[in-house]
């Protein structure tokens, strides 16, 4: 015993190098960790605390991205809204300013300066045809019931025979655009004789 060599030897009778890389070929397939070792593993305090942090940010995160969606969608909203406004009052301008010229084209109408297949009457055709597709509607028409929210009386007539008052004449005929009423119809408005 005396004779032996401590100085290499290892307690456990290994070799030095095997020792030291830590490869041990039986211990390697004993320790060899499954995917199930390390999703059941228990964390730590501070990994605990870490994935804590992580849910809190990633919570904030949704919370920050749900009100962007939602602001999103108003300003969508808004914005097709107000189009929507612009284009009624484009046209709205746009048929306040055809006003004078129909007005025109009727008198011409009434006058008989339109004759049917002059230039003029097809003119005045186009531009009535122009006043319908941007929806501009004509109202106003003798023998209607007299209604003080869509007329405006310029005259009264008594006449004989008549209930209720009606429209005698139309002076001036009155126009819509959608729902909005652009221009009352002036009248002269058949009342009951006293």
């Amino acid at each position: 015993m005396a004779d032996k060599d401590f100085e290499n030897e290892v307690p456990g009778g290994e070799d030095p190098e095997a020792q030291a890389s830590g490869s041990d070929p039986q211990e390697g397939q004993d320790d060899e960790l499954t995917i199930d070792d390390i999703l059941g593993a228990t964390q730590n305090a501070d990994a605990a605390a870490e994935d804590a942090v992580i849910a809190d940010l990633e919570s904030q995160l949704l919370n920050d991205l749900k009100r962007l969606q939602a602001e999103y969608a108003n300003y969508r909203r808004r914005t097709e809204d107000q189009r929507e406004l612009e284009i009624e009052r484009a046209k709205g301008a746009v048929a306040k300013g055809l006003l004078p010229v129909l007005d025109d084209l009727d008198r011409a109408e009434k006058h008989g300066d339109l004759e049917e297949g002059s230039p003029f009457a097809a003119i005045a055709e186009k531009l009535r045809g122009v006043a319908e597709r941007i929806g501009l509607v004509t109202y106003g028409a003798p023998g209607e019931a007299f209604d003080p929210q869509q007329h405006e009386a310029i005259f009264q007539a008594p006449t004989p025979g008549t209930t209720e008052p009606t429209i005698l004449e139309v002076v001036e005929i009155g126009y819509r655009l959608g729902s909005v009423e652009l221009r009352p119809a002036k009248v002269v408005v058949a009342v009951p004789a006293e």
